[in-house]
């Protein structure tokens, strides 16, 4: 188990603690939602958590494989309904693997993609499509 603090501060602005680590982060409403945008939104943190998840499980097997996938960078779009209730429509996510690999460690990296726990955990309502570019 793992406990995160969390405290609002007013004006729209939590800050949260890990438990474990002591790190801090914040986070602030979005503008299109009475916040000032002044930091990562608690929906913008999903998107962080898929995306840093993503590459994670995908680094874990690169240390399996004894495979290189530094530098590797994901990028998420999260798109929100513009019909209430509020919540996250998509998050759509592109991994850029910067390095030739063989099909058969593509494969492998795309399937471990997918099992990613944040991935597992959406919303079936949530899309979260996986788009991959490699070298």
């Amino acid at each position: 188990m793992v406990a995160i603090q969390v405290e609002y501060q007013g004006d729209l602005h939590c800050k949260a603690v890990h438990g474990p680590s002591q790190t801090e982060l914040t986070t602030d409403a979005p503008k299109d939602n009475q916040g000032r945008g002044e930091s990562f939104s608690p929906t913008d943190l999903i998107a962080t958590a898929l995306g840093s998840c993503i590459l994670s499980v995908m680094g874990i097997l690169a240390r399996t494989l004894e495979v290189d996938i530094s530098g590797s960078t994901a990028t998420v779009e999260k798109e929100m309904t513009s019909t209430p209730p509020r919540m996250i429509a998509s998050l759509t996510v592109r991994v850029h693997v910067p390095h030739d690999l063989s099909p058969e460690n593509q494969a492998k990296f795309e399937r471990a993609a997918h099992t990613c726990p944040v991935h597992k955990s959406l919303h079936p309502d949530v899309k979260a499509p996986i788009e991959f570019v490699w070298g």
